[in-house]
């Protein structure tokens, strides 16, 4: 690692895991955060990295390679393009945007000054989901007929325009990496909202792939027993991958006969996911090399989801642009 460095902005529930892997590979420079409870604990545990509450820290420091934007979905657009525009590179939490023709400017930016636009789709450094890849393209499962990815989970904040827009785009990609097809289409998009209102709690998203495969996305923050599992069928075989398990996390069956699952043996399976993702974007910002998810795949998936939402909401989906996320997210803090 060179001397310059990375930083981290947010260091919330998730964005705590981000700056440990950064500092533990030796490369975290600055953090930068609004609340000073995050940023005191970044101080304890974590001496010698700088902390600050002022954006224009990171923008303004020579020093700062690469910058991980870990803040809610719609502020992504505005703080990537001003770390674009101040020659930095970029690893963007999930989802880039939730707007499709925002993700295709920052695609475009990135490219047009030869900088790093990463995603944080998390799944695609998953060393099972990189297995399992190899699989179908070795013909081990046939032809792709059918995907299916359940992401059921419990979350109290609820602090994203709706769980669509916080977890599907993790399915959405995953499904696309492993399939090696482009989503083209959105067959139906359905939503349930346990508040009464139209950010969805449970989402369910039937999506056509390029070359006629279909898929179907289920994501939940009202499920008590967490379920992750991603299901791939060919013409010969079927995959089942259960993210839950601590081993033998992905399994084959044959089609044509009963009780015939085989563990799949997966390389570095011990290894976080997200240090194999924060590892290649320190890679990618060294070498200049493309992200694995770049800008252009975050615009495949924005795009999917902006056109989910539109067939799930029709007109009432612009309503959700006028609701102010943070004074929600503090609401549910304090009940």
């Amino acid at each position: 690692m060179s001397e310059k460095k990375i930083a981290v902005l947010g260091c919330g529930m998730w964005g705590r895991n981000v700056v440990r892997n950064f500092y533990n590979l030796n490369a975290l420079g600055m953090v930068c955060d609004l609340d000073e409870e995050n940023l005191a604990k970044v101080k304890e545990q974590y001496p010698g990295v700088k902390t600050t509450k002022d954006f224009n820290d990171i923008l303004n420091n020579p020093d700062i390679m690469g910058t991980v934007v870990v803040t809610p979905s719609h502020t992504h657009f505005k703080f990537v393009k001003a770390l674009l525009n101040s020659g930095k590179h970029v690893y963007v939490e999930k989802p880039i945007s939730t707007v499709a023709q925002e993700a295709r400017d920052l695609a475009d930016l990135a490219e047009s000054k030869g900088l790093v636009l990463m995603v944080g789709h998390l799944l695609l450094y998953h060393p099972a989901v990189n297995r399992l890849k190899m699989l179908i393209e070795e013909g081990e499962l046939g032809d792709i007929v059918y995907a299916q990815s359940d992401r059921l989970n419990i979350n109290y904040f609820k602090n994203d325009r709706s769980v669509m827009w916080d977890l599907a785009p993790h399915d959405v990609s995953m499904i696309s990496y492993v399939l090696g097809k482009d989503p083209k289409k959105v067959i139906s998009a359905v939503g349930c909202s346990t508040d009464r209102n139209d950010i969805m709690d449970i989402t369910h998203i039937t999506i056509e792939m390029e070359g006629g495969a279909m898929a179907q996305v289920s994501d939940s923050w009202i499920t008590p027993k967490k379920h992750v599992q991603l299901l791939v069928r060919g013409t010969k075989k079927t995959a089942i991958m259960d993210d839950t398990l601590p081993e033998n996390k992905l399994t084959i069956y044959d089609n044509f006969k009963a009780n015939s699952g085989e563990n799949i043996a997966c390389d570095y399976l011990e290894i976080e996911p997200l240090k194999l993702e924060c590892q290649h974007f320190i890679n990618c910002c060294e070498t200049g090399k493309k992200a694995r998810s770049d800008g252009e795949n975050g615009f495949i998936v924005v795009s999917i989801l902006e056109e989910a939402e539109k067939k799930m909401l029709g007109d009432r989906a612009k309503n959700l642009d006028k609701v102010d996320y943070a004074l929600s997210r503090t609401k549910k803090k304090k009940q």
